[in-house]
């Protein structure tokens, strides 16, 4: 390739999947099987990873993405000509782990249990400057989830993730919404480009059309590894101080923020209005510290994207 032609950045992928590009592949997609959808992505998509806190239906993806990985490697084996050599399986897609500090520890084994397990590369995110609980609540307080709710999502959970993208040139990820699962993700498409983030971003919801027993029962008959919270009654499993089991005849996830008219965390909410709004609290708190009073970060409730 001349210098003329070479790239000097990635391709935007707004110009590329435009909207009625994108309704086209949702159309198409919607009739194929997860795993073929999923094969679609690792074929077709650049930066490929998958982000997940490995609830069930990440598990599944990720099962499903290390079928389709070795599926690739048999066919590289296939295409080679004289002696057979063994053929290395690669888990196609690296896995993305956000660590907001307040996981069961029961999630964090199994973050490097289930990448043990399937070979995937594992890169964990944690809040900025921050190992561990105590060092974050040194820094912004205790019990900054019932405080500053929005503040607290996007300290744990919104930056370190956005931080991930960035460091490791993300283009597309694999999401565990489910349609299922209510709330905002009640009409959730297979693809979406996020606009909100620049440069955009293409998330893939491969199980977008599953409820959660077919996820279930995917994940018994293939002995996919899982949280032992689950056998515990816990079916959607987030941090610690906002997750409870749930009762008979809940929705999966009506467990989280339970009395609270909360469905999401801020990781698929709008970044520039998580991001702004954040900033403007900390604006106003530096404020009322540099003049002795009491500072009360009062912040908007960012509506979901």
């Amino acid at each position: 390739m001349s210098p003329s032609t070479t790239p000097t950045s990635k391709t935007r992928l707004d110009t590329v999947f435009t909207p009625a590009y994108v309704a086209h592949l949702n159309q198409k997609l919607a009739h194929l099987e997860p795993q073929k959808i999923i094969e679609w992505a690792i074929v077709s998509l650049p930066n490929l990873y998958q982000t997940t806190a490995f609830g069930l239906t990440g598990l599944v993806i990720l099962d499903m993405i290390s079928k389709v990985s070795k599926e690739h490697a048999q066919q590289q084996r296939d295409r080679q000509r004289g002696p057979k050599e063994d053929v290395a399986v690669n888990h196609l897609v690296p896995l993305i782990f956000v660590d907001t500090l307040y996981h069961f520890d029961e999630t964090i084994e199994l973050a490097h249990r289930a990448a043990k397990h399937y070979g995937a590369p594992l890169h964990v995110y944690k809040p900025q400057a921050c190992e561990d609980r105590q060092e974050f609540e040194n820094k912004n307080g205790e019990r900054l989830w019932e405080t500053e709710p929005d503040i607290y999502d996007y300290l744990v959970k919104v930056e370190p993730a956005r931080r991930a993208y960035e460091d490791l040139d993300v283009q597309a990820y694999f999401t565990g919404r489910r349609r299922s699962q209510n709330g905002d993700r009640a009409a959730i498409p297979i693809i979406e480009l996020d606009n909100t983030v620049s440069p955009p971003m293409l998330k893939i919801n491969a199980l977008a059309s599953w409820d959660y027993d077919t996820v279930w029962a995917y994940v018994q008959c293939n002995d996919v590894p899982y949280n032992p919270l689950i056998d515990k009654g816990y079916k959607s499993i987030g941090d610690v101080h906002s997750t409870q089991p749930t009762r008979p005849g809940e929705n999966e996830r009506d467990g989280r923020w339970r009395g609270q008219a909360k469905t999401e965390c801020g990781l698929h909410k709008d970044y520039l209005r998580m991001r702004s709004s954040y900033l403007a609290a900390k604006k106003r708190k530096a404020a009322l510290t540099a003049s002795g009073t009491e500072p009360v970060m009062e912040v908007e409730p960012v509506p979901s994207s």
